[in-house]
């Protein structure tokens, strides 16, 4: 569900030329004629130069990427990208997580990155990421549980997330995982 993302993005255009004194467009051009490329440097540029803060700044320079690069992938063409080449044979595993943590509640949201998605209720409680060609990773919040076997300390995994369990076969989509998914999901 990315209607909520989708909801605080369009109460932001709305807001941005009453806290600005500046229309979108005119913020496109800015940033586009700035000698920022890149975008975090579109940002800090923003932030300096014009003192804005990170959220409009970031959503500036998102916007005038966008306007640079044609239309913005969507969730699903992220989703699609992820798993397209050598990472087509993982798609079923991702597609059993989403289908199982999908019926914890109609509050869960996925929102799709460029390298995985993260999975939110209030807030981010698990990530999905295909990491190798034969493998995803499940990064999951579960601040003070004892990692085990499979549940291990995310490490350098990610610092978004506790712990992370490596799964390379469709049968390890299993009621072990979704329990920790779940668990993290009531928490959230």
């Amino acid at each position: 569900m990315t209607s909520n993302i989708d909801d605080m993005t369009n109460t932001m255009l709305q807001n941005l030329e009453n806290k600005t004194g500046k229309d979108l467009d005119e913020w496109i051009k800015i940033a586009n004629n700035s000698p920022a490329t890149k975008h975090k440097e579109i940002i800090d540029y923003l932030k300096t130069e014009y003192g804005l803060t990170y959220g409009y700044a970031n959503l500036i320079a998102l916007k005038s990427r966008e306007a640079k690069e044609g239309q913005a992938p969507t969730g699903d063409d992220l989703i699609d990208a992820q798993y397209s080449g050598n990472n087509n044979d993982l798609r079923p595993m991702y597609d059993a997580i989403i289908a199982e943590v999908n019926n914890f509640g109609m509050d869960v949201e996925t929102a799709p990155k460029k390298n995985y998605v993260s999975l939110r209720r209030s807030k981010q409680f698990a990530i999905v990421q295909p990491s190798t060609k034969t493998r995803i990773d499940v990064g999951i919040n579960l601040k003070g549980k004892e990692p085990g076997d499979r549940l291990e300390p995310s490490g350098s995994f990610n610092a978004m997330v506790s712990h992370r369990v490596r799964i390379t076969e469709l049968d390890q989509v299993d009621e072990e995982l979704i329990a920790w998914l779940k668990d993290a999901y009531l928490a959230a």
